[in-house]
């Protein structure tokens, strides 16, 4: 989908600005903001340049680097940690040999953390773009993404 086309799902007010950044990013394969996008975006709202770079820049939900076509969010909560949230997150960064906020050589893999997913029953817990998988030990960790990497090579 164009930006011309998302942007004409939004009113032009700037009270759509997160929505609209937010739907320019999950269009993009790379789910990243470019200048171009950013300078459509505040052309679009009537704002400046500055402030939907401030916006993009400072909310940590946007990207303006090139990401990995999977994301990998591991839960860095208490209750993750307590069951093991570090082994997990170390056996990422292993398998895929990348450390935190980086994305894989081939482009399919970023690894970052977060905060909370919600899922505490099952800590320690990860998630792949939309798909949560809980109760993970190193070997689990290593077959989830042995199986993704199977899906890539169809």
């Amino acid at each position: 989908m164009s930006i011309n086309e998302i942007l004409s799902r939004f009113e032009p007010r700037p009270e759509n600005l997160l929505s609209i950044l937010q739907a320019v990013q999950e269009s993009h394969p790379t789910h990243h903001l470019t200048p171009e996008d950013l300078k459509a975006v505040a052309r679009y709202l009537n704002l400046s340049y500055s402030r939907v770079y401030g916006v993009a820049s400072y909310c940590s939900m946007f990207n303006l680097e090139p990401r990995g076509r999977h994301i990998i969010r591991v839960c860095d909560s208490p209750a993750c940690q307590l069951m093991g949230a570090t082994t997990v997150l170390d056996e990422l960064k292993n398998i895929l040999q990348i450390n935190e906020n980086e994305t894989t050589p081939d482009g399919e893999f970023t690894l970052e953390t977060t905060s909370c997913l919600g899922v505490c029953g099952i800590a320690p817990a990860m998630v792949i773009d939309e798909e949560v998988y809980g109760n993970l030990t190193p070997e689990k960790v290593r077959e989830i993404i042995e199986e993704y990497r199977r899906r890539e090579s169809k």
